[in-house]
């Protein structure tokens, strides 16, 4: 009964809004605190109120129904857009659909992804001039990643795409994350080059503080080195950054900076102590404050807008695991760029996806789960009549909004499966809310 509610068509909604506003003129009228008990006894009459409806999750379609998105988006300097799985297609499709919306309706210059600072640039490179193959490109910069899909690599072809025909306002792909990154020579170049070119004088002492560090071909490999000596590489990184960045006066002064501070986030990063529980959160809080850090400095160098795509418990205001992640991405954000800064989070009712079994290593498999149980998020917001749909928590009325703000199980679905859902608030943790019904696993890259 509820599958045939949820997929009924515009005729069908439209009828039944004849229905409600003619039962709206014939019914007695209720006392306004009648109508909010009744409502947070039924939280989805209220939701339904402020609930938007979706035509589709895939780019490339009209647009009219994110314009009360982009309502909602305002004046946003930097959107978080999340994912409640590392590996659904809906998601993915979801995110270059608003991306390019943004692009378009609102001026939005750069899409940056829980990716490499490093692997950023290579992508951004075949974004702006085309040169290499899109997915060779793709290859290279997103194996082993939730986003070597091929959903990723339609959102690469079409930047490219733009910027051919948009010459004069370029899209960018940044890459604001630590995770498994490769820094290669060729990024060290980027730093010693500068360095050798307008101040050779300090080219000598760079290269000593980067000797042992110089490449990063395989962070799982550079994590077996002895925990000293990842200690001692990371604290000489460190003065590498404070070197280059106290070289100032120079073209190019502020892009090498960013480039060695990435290496000292990197470095840093890379000498948790595996062996001690106890530093696993100190280092999850350095990553989530690195990712802040990249994702404000480009809005500050370049002026542009950005959509920050990353999993749901990255871009939230407030974390879904305590213990392991105690501050997110999204809540440094806040600090340093207050409103400007719009998280959205995203949920789903049912479907399949892409995780692993172990916890290092091993294969991308398909997983999927049933319909949420009642008690969960999912479950009631599932029962809104629009079958995929947003909603601004922020606006939202009374009844609404205090449900909204209550913490219940909620599923938060990334590189590991299965996992138990976590208490979350959607009302304090997103500016806004997208609900889908069901989702499919993404499209492994061909």
């Amino acid at each position: 009964m509820k599958e045939h509610r949820k997929r009924r068509g515009r005729r069908a909604l439209l009828a039944a809004a004849v229905v409600v506003v003619t039962g709206a003129v014939l019914a007695p009228v209720a006392s306004p605190a009648f109508a909010a008990e009744t409502a947070w006894r039924d939280p989805v009459r209220s939701l339904q109120q402020a609930a938007y409806p979706l035509r589709s999750t895939e780019p490339g379609r009209n647009t009219a129904d994110l314009r009360a998105l982009g309502g909602m988006i305002g004046g946003a300097k930097v959107v978080g857009l999340g994912e409640a799985t590392h590996g659904s297609h809906e998601f993915f499709t979801m995110k270059e659909r608003v991306f390019r919306y943004l692009v378009e309706e609102k001026g939005f210059r750069a899409f940056a992804l829980e990716l490499s600072w490093s692997a950023g640039l290579e992508i951004d490179e075949y974004v702006q001039t085309g040169k290499g193959d899109v997915r060779e490109l793709a290859k290279r910069t997103l194996a082993g990643s939730p986003w070597d899909r091929e959903e990723f690599v339609g959102l690469i072809r079409w930047m490219r795409d733009h910027n051919r025909a948009h010459p004069g306002r370029t899209v960018h792909f940044v890459g604001d994350d630590l995770g498994a990154p490769s820094v290669n020579d060729a990024f060290f170049a980027r730093i010693t080059g500068y360095v050798r070119q307008h101040h050779p004088a300090h080219s000598a002492e760079l290269d000593r503080l980067y000797t042992g560090l110089r490449p990063i071909d395989d962070a799982f490999a550079y994590l077996r080195k002895p925990l000293g000596e990842r200690q001692r590489l990371a604290t000489q990184a460190e003065q590498a950054y404070e070197l280059v960045k106290g070289l100032t006066g120079t073209p190019g002064h502020d892009w090498a900076g960013q480039h060695a501070r990435f290496v000292a986030q990197t470095a840093r990063f890379l000498a948790v102590d595996l062996a001690d529980p106890e530093s696993l959160p100190a280092a999850q809080i350095l990553r989530d404050r690195a990712m802040a850090e990249n994702v404000a400095w480009w809005h500050r160098k370049t002026g542009h807008k950005i959509l920050l795509s990353a999993h749901n418990g990255h871009v939230s205001y407030v974390t879904d695991n305590p213990k392991l992640y105690p501050k997110t991405q999204g809540a440094f954000l806040r600090e340093t760029m207050g409103r400007a800064y719009l998280p959205i989070g995203f949920s789903f009712d049912r479907g399949s996806f892409l995780s692993k079994d172990t916890a290092v290593g091993g294969e991308w498999k398909r997983f999927s789960v049933p319909a949420a149980p009642p008690g969960s998020n999912e479950h009631t917001l599932d029962q809104v009549r629009f079958e995929d749909f947003y909603l601004d928590v922020r606006t939202a009325q009374p009844p609404a909004r205090a449900w909204l703000d209550a913490a219940r199980p909620t599923r938060t679905i990334g590189t590991l499966f299965p996992v138990e859902p976590a208490d979350i608030s959607l009302g304090r943790s997103y500016d806004v809310v997208i609900h889908l019904h069901d989702v499919r696993q993404a499209d492994l890259r061909r």
